[in-house]
Formats: C-alpha cells, sequence, structure tokens
C-alpha cells in the first residue's frame, strides 16, 4: 500500500476515538496494528522526527514506572515528550503512541521519545532506530510468563542479538543501527553481561546499601550462576531474587562500580529504589541537573496499577501489580514493611498474565505475619487458595466473583486503613474497571 502518512494518522485517530466512545478501550493499540498493516515502516517516519532520540526502557519489571519517572524529569526540564503512557508496549501500542502525538499532516512535534518496551519486542523496536541516539535502559530479567517468554536465558540472547541487528536494508552484518547508550541495572548478573558483551557506552546504577539486604534467601531467584563459566555466584548480599552484590570467584565477572546516586525513591518498596536510580541516570545523560531530578521525583504519581490509590466507603485501596514471582515477593515485602492487616490476592491466567500458574508456588507466601486477613479471588482463585492452604495461613477467604471479593476484602479494613490489593496483570486491569468504571486498553 502507498497510503500517505497523513492518511493514516487521521483514520486511526478516528479509530482510537471510536473505541473511546464505544468503551472498548482507550484506543491504545488497534490504532497502531492498523497503521502497521498499511504502512510496515511507519515508525521509520515517526522516529525521524524526534529532535534529540528515543529512550527506551526495558526488563521485566519496572518498565511503565520508570518510563513515566523519565517522562516527568525531562517534562519538567522544559523537553517534549512522546510516550506509550498507555503500559501498551509492543510494536502496536508504540506506533499508537507516535499517532496519538502525531498532527494532521502526520508529523511529531517532540524532543524525545519515551517508550516502554515487552522484553519480546525490543529486537523488533530496533531496526526503527537508524540513524537515532538511543538510550535504552535495561532493568532487569526475572521469569515472566514462561509459557510466552521462555526461561530469561533465552530473552537475555534475543537482546544480546538485538543489540547487534543491523538496520533493514543495510545487509552489513554487525553494523550498529542507532547511535546507542546503555543504562543498566549492576545488581542483576545477566543484565551486566548483555551490556558487557555488547560493548556499548554503559553507566550502571545500582543499591549500594548492605541494610537492604535479606536476612534469608527467597525461593524466587533466577540467575544465580554465572552467565560466563555457569559456576555459581558468590553473593555478599542479596536484595531481591537475584539482584544483589554479586561476583564469580572461578571466573572473576564480577559487579561493576554503580553510578553515585543519593536518589531516594517517592514510592515504597525497594524495586522503586531501582527504579528511580535508573530514571536518575537516564535524565543525567541527557543533561539533566541533580537538582531537578530531585524536584521532579519528589511530585511523582505512580502509574495505573503501580502503587495507584483509591477511596471507597472512606477506606484506601492500593494496588500493586505482582505479576511474576519476583514481583510478587517484592511486592508482599513492601506490603508487609507498611503493616497491612488485610490483602486481597488475585490469580488470573489470561494472555497477558500467562496460562501458567505454577509459579505461585515460587511466592514466598509465608512471609505473610499471622493476624493479615487475606481474600483471593481471580480465575484460578482456587489454585491460590490452595496455595495459601500449604503457606500455613489460616486467615484467608476465597471469593471467585471479583467485585464480591473486593467488597469483602474492604469489610477486613477499618475506616482510615487501607486494603493493599495483589492482582496480577488482567487482574488489574478489571479491579481498575470495577473501581473506576473505565478501560485502561
Amino acid at each position: 500500500m502507498n497510503i500517505p502518512i497523513s492518511v493514516i494518522v487521521i483514520l486511526n485517530n478516528l479509530v482510537s476515538r471510536l473505541s473511546r466512545f464505544l468503551n472498548l478501550g482507550a484506543g491504545a493499540t488497534w490504532p497502531g496494528e492498523l497503521a502497521l498493516y498499511a504502512k510496515p515502516d511507519i515508525l521509520n517516519d515517526f522516529t525521524s522526527d524526534l529532535r534529540k532520540g528515543v529512550i527506551i526502557v526495558a526488563g521485566t519489571n519496572g518498565k511503565t514506572t520508570t518510563s513515566l519517572m523519565i517522562k516527568k524529569i525531562l517534562e519538567d526540564n522544559g523537553e517534549r515528550i512522546v510516550h506509550n503512557a498507555s503500559g501498551a508496549n509492543l510494536l502496536n501500542g508504540i506506533v499508537s503512541a507516535c499517532i496519538k502525538s502525531a498532527s494532521r499532516t502526520g508529523r511529531i512535534d517532540a524532543d524525545w521519545g519515551v517508550f516502554e518496551v515487552d522484553e519480546n519486542s525490543l529486537p523488533l523496536l530496533l531496526p526503527f532506530m537508524h540513524g537515532r541516539q538511543v538510550n535504552i535502559v535495561f532493568l532487569n530479567l526475572f521469569r515472566d510468563q514462561l509459557d510466552r517468554y521462555g526461561e530469561v536465558d533465552i530473552i537475555a540472547e534475543k537482546w544480546e542479538k538485538a543489540l547487534k541487528i543491523r538496520s533493514p536494508g543495510d545487509g552489513k552484518r554487525g553494523r550498529q543501527c542507532a547511535d546507542i547508550q546503555l543504562i543498566a541495572n549492576a545488581d542483576d548478573p545477566l543484565i551486566v553481561s548483555i551490556a558487557q558483551k555488547s560493548a556499548l557506552p554503559t553507566v550502571f546504577f545500582g543499591i549500594d546499601s548492605p541494610s537492604f539486604f535479606l536476612k534469608k534467601a527467597e525461593h524466587a531467584t533466577d540467575s544465580a550462576y554465572c552467565p560466563r563459566c555457569g559456576r555459581k555466584l558468590f553473593y555478599q548480599g542479596v536484595y531481591f531474587s537475584h539482584l544483589g552484590v554479586w561476583s564469580c570467584p572461578h571466573c572473576g565477572f564480577a559487579r561493576p562500580p554503580v553510578q553515585a546516586s543519593r536518589l531516594r525513591s517517592p514510592l515504597p518498596g525497594l524495586y522503586n529504589l531501582y527504579n528511580t536510580r535508573a530514571a536518575g541516570c537516564v535524565g543525567k545523560l541527557v543533561g539533566c541537573t541533580d537538582v531537578s531530578i530531585h524536584r521532579s521525583l519528589a511530585g511523582f504519581t505512580p502509574a495505573f496499577g503501580r502503587q495507584e490509590e483509591f477511596v471507597k466507603d472512606g477506606k484506601k485501596i492500593k494496588l500493586f501489580l505482582s505479576k511474576n514471582p519476583a514481583g510478587f515477593n517484592a511486592s508482599l515485602r513492601t506490603v508487609i514493611e507498611l503493616k497491612a492487616t488485610a490483602v486481597l490476592l488475585v490469580l488470573n491466567d489470561r494472555i497477558p498474565d500467562g496460562r501458567d500458574v505454577s509459579w505461585i508456588w515460587d511466592v514466598d507466601f509465608e512471609t505473610v505475619p499471622p493476624g493479615v486477613q487475606a481474600v483471593v479471588s481471580g480465575d484460578r482463585v482456587y489454585d491460590l487458595a490452595l496455595r495459601m492452604k500449604y503457606s500455613g495461613m489460616t486467615e484467608y477467604h476465597r471469593e471467585p466473583e471479583l467485585p464480591r471479593a473486593i467488597e469483602s476484602a474492604l469489610d477486613r479494613v477499618r475506616p482510615g486503613e487501607t486494603l493493599y490489593v495483589l492482582p496480577t496483570y488482567s487482574a488489574m486491569l478489571e479491579v481498575r474497571k470495577i473501581l473506576t468504571g473505565k478501560h485502561i486498553l
């Protein structure tokens, strides 16, 4: 097809509006899907309009929060941003975000594109970055949706290849498709291995605080072996899962020094400290001052479903998206530190969640202290209830119907207290729909 980009933009903006009008979603994916069908290389046109370049945020956990932090830092610094704010992080979602920001002529007036990217979509996105300044944030790699992604080593291999991919039509193997700078998590051995193998300029972020070390390693530890020689890594201390201060006593592969940072997270949870440090590194790379970064993040509001807060009947409800073992353990650790008295756990097994729910047996529900009341719900409520039984938790109630589960869980907190909801991805969207009456995607 040879359809002018201006026509594609106008038609797909109409598709987006129709989707919202019919309450079918926010129109965050279909416009991009149709645009890619009409013009497969449309993203080349959009990224070529960006005056300064693209910032890509990739990783299993923390993409949405980190990219939103980066967006706020840059906008507060006077930059114009294109961002897939809905969290639609496949190629169609990124194209949809560009369509939404484009003028009627199909042009984008922006300095940066800030895009969170699905793990499998990174190799698909990079070829469209030819000639661009690209900053890639590598947050972490955990087991997630094993039926879709496979083990973390498979994703790591795809990322390594993606960093060496040639641009479309180039024909020169190994030529970099863009001027790439990496911002990588030093506490994740797989991430460090990917960054160092790429030989690309890299800034490492991490946490240098033994006070955060776990007293006991979590069951959900994904990558405790050296990516270079395959031998077991030595950990001076673990922050969560396989993230920590590590080294290989056999081949010498070790955690690199991290960029000094005093940034404190505006949100509770150690995982949000990682998100904050990553965003701060990006801010520094693109010319923001320490003072402006601190000021921007001090007023940060969390993304939907990521510690997002609601009030119902005088009681607070706080959502903690928990979609894999490492993320669920991090959420549990946080709500326990926040002195939770009641939690609602919602487990679905739809396509966005992954069909295989056996991972719940790697979540450390045994760490929930006595006295915390739990309500379990979702498509796989009985699997979750069985896991509760084997964890030794006695104060739990199962309720298959989600609206009734929310009410039941709210009955277990007093006015002024907070109900903490830990849902998988599609379950989080359902909870939000019940509480707000609106779809996100």
